[in-house]
């Protein structure tokens, strides 16, 4: 998710929590819950770092409580009173570390998954529920922030002050219609899978299949089905009494086995990235000096994940001996 919707969900959530509360202890919760995409900067240090550090480390739930616990003690040190105004310490520091947590499971409803178990495994969970950049999200939780500062302002003006919490109800219906949105998507995610892989393909049954969503529609849904000899891409319509024709798709075909291929996806670069893919599609290319070997994944591009795609490149002579292997931006890789 983007840091933007990550930052509207910590504001809404101190709303919920901790209306009453400064600016500063707002600004803590609010740097909780975008803090892990600090992750996001290892882009600069090249595609090999961004691979390995990308919604990996810092997306964590040992991270996410680390990070709260040190926000939440360096507040109360650098803070002039003993204690936060009108809130229990139990209650700041628990808001600080679900703001953490919130992060996390709004990622792990995307593709491209995190590692919340990490250091204890590696493992990526990703639900492929929600865009990167979901506008109706951002809809809910910027209603949810602003529109009870404008009641205020119209109360205000008609000295009509409310004694109650400021925003509170607002902000837990917006977070109560998010979960319904996100629900919703669930259930249309699982419908589209059902669909495509009771189908067969070029008369192959399906190895493995992935729907990832738009996101403007609700209705509309990318998908990749591998089977034994291709990879095939599909717009689906989940809409209801929608059909789906598993022959109306692009297909690509995999690689004859070969000693080169095999040679190639052993290289260091190759399994970095190939240990993270989800689809990976691999090409082989003559060259004067050997063979060139690409290796993608199709994941980027349906999901619309293009900014920091990394693609695995691997040069080898003529008999297989890996001469250069390296793992480059997409975007470079189309420049040359």
């Amino acid at each position: 998710m983007d840091v933007g919707t990550h930052a509207l969900a910590s504001l809404a959530l101190t709303r919920a929590v901790l209306p009453r509360a400064p600016l500063p202890v707002w600004g803590v919760v609010l740097i909780a819950g975008t803090v892990a995409d600090v992750d996001a900067l290892s882009a600069l240090a090249g595609p090999s770092t961004y691979l390995s550090w990308h919604h990996t480390y810092t997306h964590s739930i040992v991270a996410s409580l680390a990070t709260g616990g040190i926000l939440g003690v360096a507040y109360l040190l650098l803070s002039r009173k003993s204690s936060p105004a009108a809130f229990a310490r139990g209650t700041f520091f628990g808001t600080i570390v679900l703001a953490g947590l919130l992060h996390l499971a709004m990622d792990a409803c995307q593709a491209g998954g995190i590692t919340p178990l990490w250091p204890f495994s590696g493992h990526r969970l990703s639900a492929d529920w929600l865009a990167g950049v979901d506008p109706w999200i951002i809809t809910i939780l910027i209603a949810a922030v602003l529109l009870p500062e404008l009641a205020r302002m119209v109360s205000d003006e008609i000295g009509a002050r409310s004694k109650g919490p400021r925003g509170r109800v607002g902000a837990v219906v917006g977070f109560i219609l998010v979960v319904l949105y996100v629900g919703a998507r669930a259930e249309l995610h699982a419908n589209v899978l059902a669909t495509i892989e009771a189908r067969s393909y070029r008369d192959e049954s399906p190895r493995r299949a992935a729907a990832y969503p738009e996101s403007f529609s609700l209705f509309t849904w990318r998908a990749i089905v591998e089977t034994d000899r291709a990879l095939h891409e599909f717009t689906v319509d989940a809409a209801p009494g929608a059909s789906f024709d598993p022959d109306n798709g692009t297909t690509l075909f995999k690689p004859e086995s070969s000693p080169i291929l095999e040679r190639a996806q052993i290289a260091d670069a190759a399994k970095k990235f190939l240990g993270i893919s989800s689809f990976p599609k691999a090409s082989v290319e003559k060259t004067p000096d050997g063979y060139e070997v690409q290796i993608r994944d199709l994941r980027y591009t349906v999901s619309g994940e293009i900014r920091h795609e990394v693609v695995a490149l691997v040069h080898t002579d003529s008999t297989g001996k890996v001469l250069e292997d390296e793992l480059l931006w997409a975007r470079n890789l189309r420049h040359r």
